[in-house]
Order: structure tokens, then sequence, then C-alpha cells
């Protein structure tokens, strides 16, 4: 079925049994895709034949759960500086590093150039296929003198759990109070999270072998605010105020052209 024919009320109308292959981190055999209104999203679980399903997930349409919503429509990459404002907050803002040592996360660039990635949450497969996207762009990153960084919303054991899992080629950091997504202004809602287009990128990981970690995505440290945080990237430094550059997702899965990350990388 073609994208563009997908009705913008129902995003799967039946069960869908799709193959998949095999690679790092991956499960062969079929992925069973259970009925997903993108109106009502009473269903948002993914398994294959050798995995058991955590369950369905119920939604809830309360003006709780859409916090930020409202501004996901003007979610963007914008390649001008941030605000004097947000370089402030992000002064004041700490992530931790596997080690438990608490960082500025404006020293993550003060001396140096770095791509930073902020994931959804450590669990999320689209950030895993994020982490590998980045990663496979780390020889040029490297050549131009560019550090990669992920930062996550969780805990330093969540970040562990990641770095096991993914085998990610760059620095991890954990944000537990998820500080430096608020200075950001990353958009969160359950608006953003279930998408026709978030839906479509979960087939095809879904596909390629990717797998979400249904335990790291229900822990207490995820579901504290829902789950439903988008990420983003930015460029930054060298200096503290120095961003030159910021994608902002405007839904789950959405990854800025990669070139665009390169581009600024040597600018």
């Amino acid at each position: 079925m073609a994208a563009s024919s997908l009705s913008s009320t129902l995003l799967f109308s039946s069960s869908l049994s799709l193959p998949v292959r095999r690679g790092r981190n991956h499960v062969s055999g079929s992925v069973l895709l259970p009925a997903w209104s993108s109106a009502g999203c009473s269903q948002a679980w993914l398994s294959s034949s050798s995995e058991k399903p955590f369950g369905s997930i119920r939604l809830s349409s309360s003006p709780r759960s859409h916090i930020f919503a409202a501004s996901a429509v003007t979610g963007s990459t914008e390649t001008s500086a941030v605000g004097e404002d947000t370089t402030e907050v992000l002064d004041k803002v700490e992530v931790f590093d596997l080690n438990g040592n608490a960082v500025p996360i404006s020293d993550l660039w003060k001396d140096r150039k770095a791509v930073v990635a902020f994931a959804r949450h450590f669990g999320c497969v689209l950030c895993r296929k994020r982490a590998d996207y980045l990663a496979s762009k780390k020889d040029r990153m490297d050549a131009s003198g560019v550090a990669l960084v992920l930062i996550g919303p969780g805990s330093i054991d969540q970040a562990k759990a990641f770095v096991e899992q993914t085998k990610f080629k760059g620095e991890v950091y954990a944000d537990p109070n998820q500080s430096s997504y608020d200075a950001l202004r990353f958009v969160s809602g359950v608006s953003t999270t279930f998408t026709p287009g978030a839906g479509l990128k979960i087939i095809q990981l879904y596909m390629e072998g990717y797998r979400q970690d249904w335990k790291l995505s229900f822990e207490k440290d995820t579901v504290s605010r829902g789950g439903w945080q988008q990420g983003g990237i930015i460029v930054a430094g060298p200096g503290k105020k120095n961003i030159s550059y910021i994608h902002r997702d405007k839904e789950a899965g959405d990854d800025p052209d990669i070139e665009e990350v390169l581009a600024a990388c040597r600018s």
C-alpha cells in the first residue's frame, strides 16, 4: 500500500505480518503489527514471532497528554544560532556520564565542535536508528574534528544499557530531569508521537531488524513524562554560546538530512 493512500484517520485497518531480516540486535521472523488508529491510538506495540509483546498501550486524550504539542507544527531545522536566553538556561543544565559524573552540558562543546543528538528515550527503536545513522558518518566528523554525542532522558543505568545494546561509537550522557530538552524547547505530546509518518518508519525499521527495548521503554524514568518526548540534533561549539545548527523533531523519527548536519560541522 502506498504511503499516500493511507487515511489520515486510520493508519492500519487490520493486523499485518511482515518479514524481517537478521542483523545486530535484530531478530529474524515476522513482525505482527496490530490495528492502530492514529485518531484513537488504542494500541501501540510491535512484536515479532519470537518476541512476546509487552502489551497494548491505552492513551488518554486529556489535555495533560499533550504537553507542548501545540509547538510541534513549528518544530523545524534552523541554521541560525538559538537565542541567548536558551544558551543561558543551558549553561545551568547538567547531564551525567556513564560513570555518574555530573557534567555541565555546555562543557560538551565549550572547547570543541560537537554534533549532539537528543534521543526520545533510551529504549526507542527510532532513536536506535538515529544512533546508527549518525555513527555511520563518524569518520567524516572525526576528519573535521567534530565529536559525536548522544543524550537521552532517563537514568545512567538506562544509558549504559543503550551503549551495551547498540555499541554506539560516540559519547553517551543521561539527562534524568530532561532539563536540556526543556531548555531547547523540544516538543512533546501524544500527537507528536503517534503519527502516520512515525508508524511507517517503525514498520520499516522492524523489517530492517531493529527492535524497541520494551523493558527500558516502560521503566519509571521513561514513563514519568508519558514517553511522549521528542528530541532533535544540534551542532555546537567551540564556545558555550555557539550553537550554529538546531533541528527540533516535529514528530517521532523526524531525522534531518545528514548532509545538513555535516555541512554545519564544516562551517
